[in-house]
Formats: C-alpha cells, structure tokens, sequence
C-alpha cells in the first residue's frame, strides 16, 4: 500500500513545526548558523551528496530494485531529487562565499 504524496501546505506546515522545535530548542537565531556560506549550510550539502550517492549505489543499482520498474523509478527520482537539493543548496552557498569575497576586508577599503 502507496501513503499518498504530501500536499504542499501539508509540507510547509511540517517545515513550520520543524522551525518552531528549533527555535523553542537553540533561541530565535537558531538560522544564522545554517545560512548560506555557514558551516551548517556545507554540512546540509555534505549529507545531500552523501545519501544522494548512497541512494544510487545501493538503492537504484539494487537487483531487486533492478528487476521491478517501478521501484526503479521511484528510486531513480530519489537520486534525481536528491541531486537538484545538492545543486539548489551548493549554488546558494556558492553564491554567498562569493558575495563574502567581495566585501572588503577593514584593512583593504579604500579610504
């Protein structure tokens, strides 16, 4: 038996409830250690390539998984999923070392 796919609000309102634990659990900036070009962020990112390859070394290329086409398919979108996550969050974090890089140190501004 198939559990039908979450609705979107359905989605947001778990992310909603995961944020409140969190806040109620690490205080109101519990997000700043987690932004883009944190050791948080690379960390999520880390993880994603992580499952993403272990998803498609063991999962996807799984004989049983092999032989049945829909466990395939849905396996082969998990690896799919997971590498978009891994794209979206590295371009993010990428994008935010850059913006560092750009801003002048104190001792390197122009008077």
């Amino acid at each position: 038996m198939s559990k039908p796919l979450p609705h979107a609000s359905d989605t947001e309102q778990e992310r909603q409830q995961l944020a409140d634990e969190l806040r109620a659990d690490h205080g109101p900036h519990w997000a700043e250690q987690y932004k883009p070009g944190s050791f948080g962020c690379h960390e999520l990112l880390d993880r994603t390539s992580l499952v993403a390859d272990l998803v498609e070394q063991q999962v996807l290329s799984h004989p049983a998984c092999v032989q049945n086409p829909d466990w395939f398919a849905l396996a082969e979108q998990a690896v799919t999923t997971l590498r978009e996550l891994y794209r979206q969050v590295g371009a993010a974090h990428l994008d935010d070392k850059s913006n560092e890089a750009n801003v002048p140190s104190p001792d390197r501004r122009s008077n």
